[in-house]
C-alpha cells in the first residue's frame, strides 16, 4: 500500500434531521411519540484511493458532501459504513479558528493547537519561529486571538498545521480566506510537500486552482461519488454538468 496514502472504502455517512423534537420525557409522553425525523444521506457509498505524493482535489457544489467528507478523512466524523484508511500522519486544517481558544493569546494557542496534532511541546517550542515567520501574526502574537481578523487565523491555523510534519494534509476552502501573498505561500508549500513525497488532499470551488495544483480530483455530487481520475478530465466532466466551458 506504499503507493497510496488514503483508501476510502464504500463510505457512507447519514445525519438524523428532526422536524419535531421531544426535549423531554415528558413532552414524549404528553404528546404519545417519539421524535419526528428523516435520515439525510450525505455520502453514499463512495470509494477511491488517493496516491500517495499526490496533491488530490475534492470538487463539487455546495451540498455534495465534501466537508462530510474531509471531516471523515481527519477523524471528527465516523462514517455509518464502510471505512476510510490513512496511511501515514495526518494533519487537517478545516475550519477558521477550529482548535483555537478565543481568550487564549496566538503563542498559548500555537502551543495548544499543536499538542491537538499531535506535536510535543519541545516540538512546537523548536518550530516556533518557523510557525510565527509563515504565519505573519508575530506583530500581534501575544494578543488574544479574539481580536484576530479571519485571515489572520486562517494563517496561524495553517502555520500550526504545516508544521506537524504530516505524511498527509487535508486542507478545506479556508485558505480563500487568506490574501493572494498568503496564498501563493501555501501553494508553495504544497508543492513543497509534493516534492517530499507527501500528500496534499484539498476542497476548492476554484476550478483554475485545482487544475493548476491537483494530479487527481474526486468529483462528489449530492452525496454520490461521480468521477475520480485525473484533474483535467474530472473538472471537465464537472463543469460540462454545470454547463459551463472550461477555460
Amino acid at each position: 500500500m506504499s503507493d497510496i496514502a488514503v483508501r476510502v472504502d464504500h463510505v457512507t455517512k447519514s445525519f438524523r434531521m428532526y422536524h419535531e423534537r421531544n426535549q423531554s420525557l415528558k413532552s414524549a409522553i404528553m404528546r404519545g411519540r417519539t421524535s419526528v425525523h428523516e435520515d439525510f444521506l450525505a455520502l453514499d457509498d463512495v470509494s477511491f484511493d488517493v496516491p500517495a505524493g499526490s496533491t488530490f482535489g475534492l470538487i463539487g457544489s455546495n451540498g455534495s458532501g465534501k466537508s462530510t467528507l474531509l471531516k471523515c478523512l481527519a477523524n471528527i466524523y465516523y462514517p455509518n459504513k464502510g471505512a476510510i484508511t490513512h496511511f501515514g500522519k495526518i494533519a487537517a486544517m478545516l475550519e477558521v479558528g477550529s482548535g483555537f481558544h478565543a481568550e487564549l493569546s496566538g503563542r498559548d494557542n500555537v502551543f495548544l493547537n499543536g499538542s491537538i496534532l499531535g506535536m510535543s511541546r519541545k516540538d512546537v517550542t523548536r518550530k516556533f519561529d518557523e510557525i510565527i515567520d509563515f504565519s505573519g501574526v508575530e506583530q500581534f502574537i501575544d494578543q488574544p486571538v479574539k481580536n484576530y481578523s479571519s485571515g489572520m487565523y486562517v494563517r496561524l491555523g495553517f502555520a500550526i498545521a504545516i508544521n506537524v510534519d504530516p505524511d498527509i494534509l487535508v486542507v478545506d476552502e479556508v485558505l480563500a480566506v487568506g490574501d493572494a501573498e498568503f496564498q501563493e505561500k501555501c501553494f508553495q508549500k504544497f508543492r513543497d510537500f509534493k516534492a517530499a513525497g507527501k500528500t496534499v488532499i484539498l476542497v476548492s470551488h476554484s476550478m483554475p486552482t485545482v487544475q493548476a495544483m491537483c494530479d487527481q480530483t474526486a468529483w462528489l455530487d449530492h452525496g454520490v461519488l461521480k468521477a475520480a481520475g485525473p484533474a483535467k478530465s474530472t473538472i471537465k466532466a464537472y463543469l460540462k454538468s454545470l454547463n459551463v466551458e472550461p477555460d
